[in-house]
């Protein structure tokens, strides 16, 4: 029996964007169930004790800088730092994925079109003609997601997926929970693939 990983994530995230390879390539050498669940992610650093990147001190700023670089060369992507739409509304592209995935349709080959196209070719993704094309060409029905996106079914499982996070103890994008444990951060992917490869019982705060 497949074993479930939930994936949080917000299509806006750089870090998601440099991990999502990696970790799909891991889920499918463990034939991981994985469920896709975006985030509006400013709700959840304001429930979690964490800053938008505007308010965050310089220090914090130009070190994000620096290990942006150095993921970029460590993951061999080649993604500009400052694109023309980030930050942005991530509503809309978040939408379409869990439009998607409500709709028990795989979001994952629009996210990573959708990560390319606001991190390497520089795309608006809030705009609907935009985020339709890229959900067309993943092989999805972009018009109708697109519209679906903004309804108030998908309004309410975007808002179900904030509150399932801040129950699982996720902050940031990405997040990786399995049987209950944390990974977070695309740094920490190796980790969450020692644990996998291990079977080893999930670790919790409680020592």
């Amino acid at each position: 029996m497949a074993r479930q990983i939930d994936y949080y994530f917000s299509i806006q995230s750089p870090w998601a964007y440099i991990g999502h390879a990696l970790f799909q390539d891991l889920a499918a050498a463990h034939q991981l169930k994985v469920d896709y669940k975006p985030v509006l992610l400013i709700n959840v650093f304001s429930e979690t004790g964490g800053l938008p990147l505007a308010k965050r001190h310089p220090a914090r700023q130009r070190y994000r800088m620096m290990e942006l670089q150095r993921w970029r060369d460590k993951r061999g992507l080649k993604f500009n730092l400052k694109p023309q739409f980030f930050p942005g509304d991530p509503r809309l592209a978040d939408g379409v994925a869990v439009a998607a995935t409500v709709a028990g349709l795989n979001p994952e080959p629009f996210m990573r079109r959708a990560f390319a196209g606001l991190w390497e070719q520089e795309l608006n993704l809030a705009d609907p003609a935009t985020v339709t094309k890229l959900a067309d060409e993943s092989g999805l029905p972009g018009e109708k997601l697109v519209a679906q996106a903004v309804s108030d079914e998908i309004s309410a499982a975007y808002e179900q997926n904030r509150q399932d996070a801040i129950a699982a103890g996720v902050f940031g994008s990405p997040c990786w929970v399995l049987d209950g444990e944390v990974f977070w951060g695309q740094d920490r992917i190796e980790l969450l693939a020692d644990a996998l490869k291990s079977g080893r019982k999930a670790y919790t705060s409680d020592v």
